[in-house]
């Protein structure tokens, strides 16, 4: 380790190895299954309701795929308009996750969370009683405030007020409240895709229901104690440390709290901007460099390209009835939610760096299988053998396959299927006002060939949708227990107590800001590069996480917070020197399967 550490590191070296370099004392399994079974109720309690703001989340991004195939139709949407009503309530959480560090810091984690609910139900209430699709984008952009606000805010309360053995599996159970909300969504979607009118209001207005539910069950619950006694709130958050650890003595993680509070506000370089105390502090900088990678890489890694358009994505795999592609789609969020339950088992008995490595490999050859499925159905993808006379001018007719006809949004495939094969297939323009039967009609100028006609728009007659479909279900299997939440997790976990809220709405807004990126340019990335293309795209971008992560990520398991900021006294994979003179190092010493403090002299079993 750095001879630079400060005093409070080397306090954790001398007098706290327990907690750094290996099990405390007397944390045996059974102690540690001791302090499980002592741990109160009222914890699980805070977990659950803060929870619900990752549930929000969840519903409100995911409910989306599904209702999207229903305004599609019903409001005459373009792909921009589609993908404005997808990105815009992502762009709208980059901006309000942004804001939302410093009103962590002014307001309490709290008056956020209420703020949050406040707003969701806001939202829900403006989709649900929306007249056209300008009101509808509004309705979006409300949610999205309330996502922003609550994607940072809820994972930092979760950890300030766990204890540190069920820290990371209660931070978890966030991201499970989320994917449980995705899955919910998607149930939904299919359950209200047999109304003939306005299903999607149902879809989308139903988010308010948990929106009210948080809001008021917040009005009950405690601030975190940690802002509290960082506001000089010095009796009320003792108070709330003893209700929250009811039956334990507080006393030293009180003093500590408190003593961690005054030196980071000594170490922290003064007064200022918090934005500049962090970037001039380098273990501050090198902390915030992992966790806006780690969200950037979330996002880069497809997965709310898979989230918002998965309904779509099943529609481009062949995929013909719109409530089969929504059932479908709801079955892979099902997958979502249950594999990030494996994550919340896991993340305390694996680790987060373990976790995290493990679900890109996945992560990344599913995507390679989807990309597969795509260009196997792209290479036998039905020929056009009809060229309508009444369409010379259109471009459409220059296609010679379905798969080039798919590409171009403004054209759609005509064909006949006998069980056996494809024939009398036209490439034509696309009036999504047509029925079916009228698109037919301008299909060929040949009026018997009229019979058992099909009009795909949006995808193409395929033997391969099964792979697509097992992609899209080994990605959410991989993705869930590590990708998933160990962003969200590392996150709340390596920022001092001065810079947390300020780190984590800047690791957010990064989130938001990629993931505004993946869902805005999805349709026009598949429409470019193809949509096989595309997912080797995505496949490309996991790789490049995976050095990310086997470069700069340490591991936090079983640390307490005010101890985590040690990890980063070194200069992580040379992330934010402060010099190029700078030679401090980070070693990982293995113990017992995970990597724990830096160290400089340990030479040994060195990772």
């Amino acid at each position: 380790m750095s001879n630079r550490v400060g005093s409070r590191g080397q306090k954790a070296v001398d007098d706290g190895e327990r907690s750094l370099i290996g099990p405390p004392s007397g944390d045996s399994p059974d102690s540690l299954l001791d302090q499980e079974a002592s741990t109160p109720i009222f914890v699980y309690l805070l977990a659950f309701f803060s929870a619900l703001g990752g549930f929000l989340f969840g519903y409100d991004t995911g409910v989306v795929s599904g209702a999207m195939l229903l305004l599609k139709k019903e409001m005459k949407l373009s792909a921009l308009w589609q993908e404005l009503l997808v990105s815009s309530t992502v762009g709208a959480a980059a901006l309000s996750a942004l804001s939302g560090g410093f009103l962590n810091g002014w307001l309490g984690r709290k008056i956020c969370i209420l703020v949050a609910s406040f707003i969701f139900s806001i939202g829900g209430l403006i989709l649900s009683l929306a007249p056209d699709k300008v009101v509808l984008l509004v309705g979006r952009i409300t949610v999205g405030l309330g996502i922003g606000i609550a994607s940072m805010t809820v994972p930092v309360y979760i950890a300030e007020v766990s204890p540190p053995h069920l820290r990371g599996q209660l931070v978890t159970i966030n991201s499970l409240f989320i994917t449980g909300g995705q899955f919910i969504a998607s149930v939904v979607d299919g359950a209200f895709s047999y109304m003939s009118h306005d299903g999607w209001r149902y879809m989308l207005g139903l988010s308010v229901v948990p929106a009210m539910l948080q809001f008021f069950g917040f009005f009950f619950l405690p601030e975190s104690p940690r802002w509290l006694l960082q506001k000089g709130q010095c009796q009320k958050a003792r108070q709330v440390l003893s209700q929250i650890r009811a039956g334990q003595n507080i006393n030293e993680e009180y003093d500590t709290i408190r003593l961690s509070i005054e030196e980071e506000d000594k170490e922290a370089g003064g007064g200022g901007p918090v934005i500049l105390r962090i970037l001039r502090h380098g273990p501050t900088r090198r902390a915030l460099i992992v966790g806006c990678g780690l969200q950037m890489f979330q996002q880069l890694s497809g997965i709310n390209t898979v989230m918002y358009y998965s309904a779509t994505i099943l529609q481009m795999a062949g995929v013909r009835d719109d409530k089969q592609a929504i059932w479908l789609a709801a079955a892979t969020s099902a997958t979502n939610f249950v594999f990030t339950l494996v994550g919340v088992w896991l993340v305390e008995r694996v680790g987060r760096r373990k976790l995290t490595l493990g679900s890109l490999i996945g992560t990344g050859l599913s995507l390679a299988l989807l990309a597969i499925g795509f260009l196997l159905s792209a290479q036998n993808s039905p020929p056009v053998t009809l060229h309508p006379v009444d369409f010379q001018n259109s471009t459409c007719r220059l296609y010679g396959s379905c798969e080039l006809c798919m590409l171009d949004p403004d054209c759609g495939f005509c064909y006949r299927d006998n069980g056996t094969r494809v024939f009398d297939s036209s490439c034509v323009s696309a009036d999504q006002t047509s029925t079916d039967h009228a698109a037919w009609g301008r299909c060929s100028n040949r009026t018997e060939a009229a019979d058992n006609p099909i009009w795909a728009y949006n995808y193409c007659p395929t033997s391969y949708s099964w792979i697509v479909l097992m992609g899209l279900i080994l990605y959410l299997a991989f993705f869930a227990p590590g990708m998933g939440p160990m962003p969200w997790t590392v996150n709340s976990e390596i920022y001092p107590l001065w810079a947390r809220s300020v780190g984590n709405a800047c690791s957010a807004g990064v989130n938001w800001i990629f993931n505004v990126l993946v869902s805005l340019t999805f349709l026009h990335v598949a429409q470019f590069l193809t949509y096989y293309g595309a997912f080797f795209m995505y496949t490309g971008l996991v790789v490049l996480a995976l050095l990310f992560v086997l470069g700069c990520l340490p591991e936090t398991q079983g640390l307490q917070l005010e101890e985590i900021e040690n990890l980063f006294t070194g200069p992580l994979c040379s992330c934010g020197s402060s010099s190029p003179n700078d030679n401090r190092h980070v070693h990982y010493i293995r113990v017992k399967g995970s990597n724990y403090l830096p160290s400089d002299n340990e030479g040994s079993d060195v990772e």
